[in-house]
Formats: structure tokens, sequence, C-alpha cells
């Protein structure tokens, strides 16, 4: 009797444990359905916005982070293989329903002895932990195997053991090819033995399968692993998958593994073995895939994954057509920008171009293309998040505009009190206000900042999130300078409500969805923008990215140059981030909105000398260049309300109520005074056109400048206009937050570990012309602050307003502390 109770409590336990183990790990486990993949056509087409076929959708199974897209049928392999593979791998693999008792018994206990719980999976398993539970990552863990075994006994009831064996030879590691895994039979046998996969025979398929454990081990030391090939033909011959003859035939078979040269004898021992060239492998693959054989790869992908929740495995791969936004001219145009550009050594790029009036993707390029070879899974344009840097700044200068801040207001350039203590790019502060035309044009991290303590970050978060990006936790003020995380796609998205007039789409691929028999499955609802600015707002953004593009000149440091593209209206803000990790390019035409990231996959520092106006820009370039090509010339859309007036020598636009008001001087602290109310000059009407000429530098002393005396900064006073009186009002002294220190034009000396404003330095004497500085980290002590872009040397900027004449009597004012 007491046994009996001993029993029952045992099987309570039992029954409970497992309930606890179900109810922990069982309840989210992914649907085995996903795995009917191999029963589906493959000849799903896709169709560009104008109804051409760029290509068709394949069905496809993940190997870890690979995923095998040239999936075969159980008749394209090589019999031979399917036996050398269950012997090789699972002996009892018809036996068992999906998990080897025998086996987990055998791996139980080889954990115990060895602490190691892998062993005993069985193929059916094997599948499992390779596509459905790909994101454990192979992981050995209690959880893991217990979600094997559970997956792998509903895998047994839905599919036959054919279907199974079959989809674990499509998805099974067999090497490393170079740019692109080799996933699967089909891959394995044109990588090592330049064939396809049904004509390997005896002796190639158990070379295959001996090297399954560790290929890329396995494969370099061939000598020492051929007695493997001898014991796995004995096994077999035990198993009665072939006989004794073809296992002495096969063992006596020259093979010629690529890469290897190997001298054979008659009894099939191998006399000699040389490694010449293990990049044979890849080659072998580029030979077999062709050189572009994957044209529109990611656009593919991103169409695949947006549909696939909305109709399901069966309607996406059944055979019917899918009609797309895709420009088959952006694709091409993005695709060649992407083989074409000169990237550091070991970086890639994500690039995604988009329509600012109805958020349609036009091109998505997820990698840095070459010729030949699959490209990788992982597509940059649309999965990637990577910190932005300044490309940021023209969203939080945009909600100034937008809470009534001009163009022409100024923003102090000096240090900020408190532990946060950013810097501009080059280390350097003028001590002195500038106008936010030039802190954009510059980049100038602390006028942004400062911009962004007057408005503050929750503001700016929100405006961040109408945008469709996810601003971090907790990121502060390093939010305004660049620590918010983007794709290239939200980016290009966000940067195209400059471009529409302040409107807000969220990027799609699809337009609609038909079955074989041309049943409409799915038709996306009209594109509905969401208002994020209104359109004046939109308007004085867009003039400044193109100010950015269009103010300076490549000699006289311009930022984004080479985005400009002849006969189009072009705007656009560049982006790094601290030790030169993330470079990017985000602009906007009439037509066409884009951005392009540069970095290393893996993430880390990219050469000092790398920065963006010089490595993303031109992609973004030649991109959009080739997108255009053979349209009508179009020019942005211009709101009513909107006036223009030159301040500084430079175009500016206003909204008209707020053209001739005079502009406002900004410190951070939320006080700020009209030009400290001491002097109104009213601004010189522009020429009626929207666009504004290439500009010289905002503030254009002579080259060569005096030292100043030390004393305060130089009173402010707007430039007048030829034949302008100027009436000089009594001046009313405003003291900034915090207060800069009184030496003329100081360059800070670098103190990252202090809190304090950096300690002044002599100026350094600027170029004539001004030549742009390399790009180096911004020395912070807060680990969140990034990097600008390369500040060019220019001549010290001038107070708010001051005159550009240097005859002007304004200039010898004493200059305000």
């Amino acid at each position: 009797m007491r046994l009996f109770t001993v029993l029952g409590g045992v099987l309570l336990v039992g029954v409970a444990s497992a309930g606890g183990l179900w109810y922990t790990w069982g309840r989210d486990l992914p649907s085995v359905s996903d795995l009917d993949v191999l029963e589906f056509s493959g000849q799903t087409r896709v169709y560009d916005r104008a109804g051409t076929l760029v290509g068709t959708l394949t069905p496809s199974l993940g190997s870890g982070s690979s995923v095998n897209r040239n999936l075969l049928k159980a008749g394209q392999i090589s019999p031979w293989l399917h036996k050398a593979v269950v012997t090789s791998e699972d002996r009892r693999f018809y036996q068992h329903g999906g998990v080897d008792m025998v086996g987990i018994a055998r791996g139980l206990l080889k954990g115990l002895l060895q602490n190691d719980l892998e062993g005993g999976s069985s193929i059916t398993q094997q599948v499992v932990k390779n596509t459905l539970l790909d994101d454990l990552q192979g992981a050995r863990t209690a959880e893991r195997k217990f979600k094997e075994a559970v997956l792998a006994y509903q895998l047994e009831r839905n599919f036959d053991k054919k279907q199974i064996l079959n989809a674990y030879l499509n998805v099974i590691y067999w090497g490393d090819g170079g740019r692109s895994d080799i996933v699967g039979a089909g891959g394995a046998a044109h990588a090592y033995f330049r064939k396809d996969a049904g004509e390997l025979n005896l002796a190639e398929s158990v070379y295959l399968a001996t090297i399954i454990p560790a290929p890329n081990r396995r494969y370099k030391n061939f000598k020492a692993y051929r007695p493997l090939m001898k014991s796995l033909l004995a096994r077999m011959v035990e198993d009665d998958q072939i006989t004794q003859a073809e296992a002495d035939a096969a063992w006596k078979t020259p093979i010629y593994p690529a890469g290897w040269r190997i001298g054979w004898n008659a009894d099939g021992s191998v006399r000699t073995a040389t490694l010449e060239r293990p990049g044979r492998l890849m080659e072998n693959l580029t030979l077999t895939e062709g050189v572009n054989r994957y044209p529109n790869f990611y656009y593919l992908q991103a169409v695949e994954k947006e549909l696939l929740p909305i109709i399901g495995r069966k309607a996406l791969y059944g055979g019917g057509r899918i009609y797309t936004g895709m420009s088959a001219q952006a694709q091409a145009a993005a695709e060649q920008a992407s083989r074409d550009a000169r990237l550091p050594d070991g970086a890639t790029l994500g690039a995604a171009l988009l329509r600012p009036d109805s958020g349609e993707v036009l091109a998505l390029v997820g990698q840095k293309l070459t010729d030949g070879g699959r490209p990788s899974d992982w597509n940059n344009a649309t999965q990637a998040r990577r910190q932005v840097g300044s490309s940021v700044k023209p969203l939080l200068y945009a909600l100034a505009l937008e809470k009534g801040w001009k163009q022409s207001d100024t923003v102090l350039d000096a240090p900020l009190s408190g532990e946060y203590q950013p810097m501009n790019y080059n280390r350097r502060w003028s001590g002195r206000y500038v106008t936010m035309r030039y802190a954009l044009d510059h980049s100038l991290n602390l006028p942004t900042v400062r911009i962004g303590q007057e408005l503050g970050v929750p503001a700016f978060e929100a405006k961040l999130r109408d945008l469709g990006l996810t601003p971090p936790a907790n990121a502060g003020l390093s939010l305004t300078i660049g620590t918010l995380e983007a794709s290239p796609l939200q980016m290009a998205a966000a940067y195209a409500t400059f471009a529409n007039g302040g409107l807000y789409f969220t990027p799609t691929l699809v337009r609609k969805v038909e079955d074989a028999r041309g049943k409409l499955l799915y038709t996306r609802p009209a594109p509905a923008g969401k208002r994020v600015w209104d359109a004046r707002t939109a308007w004085l953004g867009l003039d400044m990215l193109r100010g950015v593009v269009n103010d300076l000149s490549a000699a006289q440091g311009g930022l984004a140059t080479r985005a400009r593209i002849n006969g189009w209206p072009v705007g656009g803000k560049t982006g790094t981030t601290n030790d030169v990790k993330d470079l990017w390019f985000a602009g906007v035409t009439p037509n066409v909105a884009g951005a392009v990231w540069v970095g290393r996959q893996e993430g880390g520092a990219l050469p000092s000398w790398a920065y963006s106006g010089e490595i993303p820009t031109p992609v973004w370039q030649r991109a959009v260049a080739g997108t255009l090509a053979g349209q009508p010339e179009a020019d942005f859309r211009e709101p009513d309300g909107i006036a223009y007036r030159v301040v500084r020598n430079v175009n500016m636009a206003f909204r008209t109520e707020d053209a001739d008001t005079e502009p406002v001087a900004r410190d951070g602290s939320g006080t700020s005074r009209g030009f400290f109310g001491r002097r109104r000059v009213p601004a010189a009407p522009a020429q009626p056109s929207a666009v504004p000429a290439a500009a010289p530098p905002e503030e254009a002393p002579p080259a060569e400048q005096p030292a100043a005396p030390e004393e305060t900064p130089a009173a402010a006073a707007e430039t007048p206009p030829a034949e302008t009186e100027v009436e000089v009002t009594p001046e009313v002294p405003v003291t900034p937050t915090p207060t800069p220190d009184p030496t003329p034009t100081p360059a800070p000396t670098a103190t990252p570990d202090s809190g304090a404003a950096p300690a002044p330095a002599q100026e350094v004497p600027v170029q004539d012309p001004p030549a742009p500085l390399e790009e180096e980290p911004v020395i912070s002590p807060d680990p969140g602050a990034l990097p600008e872009d390369p500040e060019p040397v220019e001549p010290e900027p001038t107070d708010p307003g001051e005159a550009q004449d240097p005859n002007d009597p304004i200039n010898d004012l004493p200059p305000l502390e």
C-alpha cells in the first residue's frame, strides 16, 4: 500500500511539474504550420507601381541568422545524402515520434557527467531549433529543450518523415561561404562539389554528412577526418541503408572538395592532401548564384514581412500577384549607388527612398551590395536602429519654428551650466549669439542644446513620436543632438514631412494582393497623412534644410554640398555619432525623401577620416539623382503667407507677419529679448523666388581679424541693406545664462571629467579660404552626448545683429558681458 502511495506522489509531482513547465514555457509556442512552405508553389509574382514584374516571392526556411531561399523538393536531393544524414545524425529517425527517448537519456547522462545539456536531439528537434526556435540562438537551456520536445511532437503529427527530413536538409548549416553562409543541401553541393544536390554520389554524400557537426573545422583538415567516412559507411551497412559492396566502392571513390588537392591510393587511403584555395567555396557559390541574381532582394523581403501577418503564409506563397509602390528605376538606382559606394573597410550601409505625398516606399537597400553572391538577410534599411546624430536637429529646429521662433532668432554659442557639458564638434565656442540658420548650417551643438532647454525635452519627445520615432527613455538633453535611434526608413518618413506640407505618412510597400484566380485578398487603405506641422512651419523647416545644402560652398566647409542634384531643389542634413560609429544623411526633393546610414554591422568606430558629408551623402545623391532622371523638373509647393528677407547675406523664409519683426536673442533659460532691445533695422526684402541662391557664410568678416580687446561681446545689430537707415535705440544689456568667459573668441580645452565649463584657449587663426576640419569626437562627461558633424573653420561669428560692414560705427560699441 505504501508503495502505491509513493508512486502516486511521484506521479502527482511529475504532473504538477509538467503543468508548471507548460504554464511557464508552453503557452506562446510558435505554430508548426509555418514549416509547410515546401508545399507552396513559390510563384507569387510581385509588380512595381508601373505594373512591371520585379520578382517572385520564394518560400524560405530560417537557419539561425541565415535564411535559405533556394528550397529543394525531396526528389531534387540525392537519395544517398538522405541515407547518409539519417545514419549520421539520427539513426532512429524512422522509429521515434519526434523525440528519441534513448537519445534523450544519453543526453541527460552527458549533462550530468559533463554539465552539458546538448546531445540527444533528433532530426525533428533540429528542424525546430533552427527554424521555429531560432530566436533562442541555440542556447543550451532547459527552456529550449522543453520547447523543442513539445514542438517536435507537434511537427510529427502534422508532417510525415519525408517532409521533416527534407526540411532538415534545407536548413542545415554547412559552413562559411564568405559573403553568405552555406545553408541547405543545394548550397552545400554547389559549394563543395560544383554540382546540383541531386547529382551527389555516395562518397560525396557521406563526406557532406560527416562534416555537419563542425563544417568549418572539418573542412580544413580532410586527412584527419577521413576515417569518419569509413565509420559512417559501416553504420549505413549495419542499418541496411546500403550494401557492403556499395560501401567498399564509395570508400575507393576519389572525391575532391573545393580548394583541396588530394592524392589517392587505389585502396581508398589518402596519399597527400593540401588545402590550396579555401576561397574556392565562395567562388563556387558565386558562380552558381550568378552576378546580381537577387535584384530587388531587400524590397521583396520587406514585402514579405509586411504581408505575412495580414494574409498568412499560404496566401503569400500561393501563386498570386502583389502590386507594390516600388519604383523599378529608384530601386535600380539605389542598388547601383550601394555597389558604387566607397566605404571604410568593414562598413556597410542601409538606404530607403519614399514618396513624400503618400509614404509609399520607392526603394530599399539593406546592405553594401557587391557583384555576385546572395545578399545578407539583415535589412539595415528597415530593421536596424542606429543613433542618428545631428540628423535629428532639423526636427528640433522645426519644433522651435512651430512655437513661433524665426530663423533669424539668435542663440548663445557657449558652454552650459550644470553637469551636462556637451561641446561643439571642433571643441570651440564663440561665446556669442548666432542665428538659428547659422547654427544648423554649421551643426553647432551648444546652441542646439540651448534650444532644447528652452523648448523642453518632453515637447521634443512628443514631436518625435508624432513623426513615427521612438525616443529613448531618460535621454535628457542629449536627445537634441542625436541619441535617438532609428532606421533609414523611419528617418526618410520623418523628413518627408518637410516636403509635403507637414503630413506624416506611415511608410507602406504593398498596394493590393490577388490570389492565383484574380480574387482580391488585400487592398491598402488610401494613404491618410497625420498633420505634424502646419504648412508654413514645414516650409520654414524645409528652407533651413535647403540652407544646409546650399548656404556654404565646399570651399567654405559646407556639410552637405555633395547632396546637390542639378536642376532639382534639395534639402537635407548630415549626422555623425560618438567615435564616428554611425554616419547619416537624410534629405528631400519634391518627389523623393530618403535616408542613408553607414556603419559597421557589428558596431564599432569607423576611421577618424570618415565623416557624413563624404560617405553617406554621395550615396544618397546618386540614388536620388538616378530616381529623378528623366522626370520633369519640379519645385516644392510653397504655402501662402510666406515672405523672404535677406539677413546677414542669407535669404531666409519667414511667416509674412514675422518678416519684419526684430529677431529674438535666446540663451536657453526661457527668457529672451528682441536683439537686446537696443536697435532695430528693417531687413531687406528678398527676391520673390522661394529658392535661396548659394550664399556666402552667414558670418563673413575679413579672414584676418585683429585680436579683440578683453571686453564684453559686441552689441547686437542687424545688417542694414544698401541705402537703409539704421535707427539706433538706447542699449539695454542682457546677461546670458551662463555668462561666457569674456576672453574674446575662446576655444575650450577639453576636460571631459570636469563638470565645469572648459577653460578658454587662444583662438586658432582662420585660413583663407576656410578649410574644413577632420571630424573628431566630442569630449563630454555625459556618455550620451554625441559629437557633431565637422564644423568648418569659419570666421568668428558675430553677435546677433552685428553689422557686416567693418566701417559701421556700431562695430566699435563695447560688447556685452
